[in-house]
């Protein structure tokens, strides 16, 4: 079940790709069903919160009608940086499913007690495929 979320987020990071984003998605799980989505929309924005974590996090909450998440899951491609591991934390998901490691901005380069105690981490699903869309984009910066 895991890989197949992880695919719907894979699709908003290729969104994030073709809107010339950093290609990051995220999507909220609730019962089997994406009750959230999201991409990176920093540059369109012209705001640096707009990770797709917050998106995801953001239309999840509206769907539900509340601020907490203890019973949804939230994919993501890449590891969350701190701004959206603390919204993640807030919003106390029950469980946070990441593709890539981010060994630079991701969290768990400040702190690994930064979710809800009680949330379950899983991290490396699709983790290949994450890393490589992301190392392909950095790649075509720097020509």
């Amino acid at each position: 079940m895991d890989e197949t979320f992880m695919r719907h987020a894979l699709n908003e990071a290729h969104v994030a790709l073709d809107e010339g984003e950093v290609p990051i998605g995220a999507v909220v799980v609730a019962d089997g069903r994406i009750i959230g989505r999201g991409h990176n929309l920093v540059e369109k924005l012209q705001d640096p919160t707009a990770h797709a974590e917050m998106q995801a996090l953001t239309a999840a909450t509206e769907t539900l009608g509340g601020k907490y998440l203890p019973k949804c899951t939230l994919y993501v491609t890449v590891e969350p940086c701190i701004m959206c591991a603390g919204a993640i934390g807030w919003c106390q998901v029950g469980r946070v499913v990441w593709g890539a490691d981010d060994p630079k901005k991701g969290f768990r380069t400040y702190s690994e007690r930064v979710f809800h105690p009680k949330t379950e981490v899983v991290r490396g699903v699709l983790g290949e495929e994450c890393e490589t869309l992301m190392t392909r984009f950095f790649a075509t910066l720097r020509r």
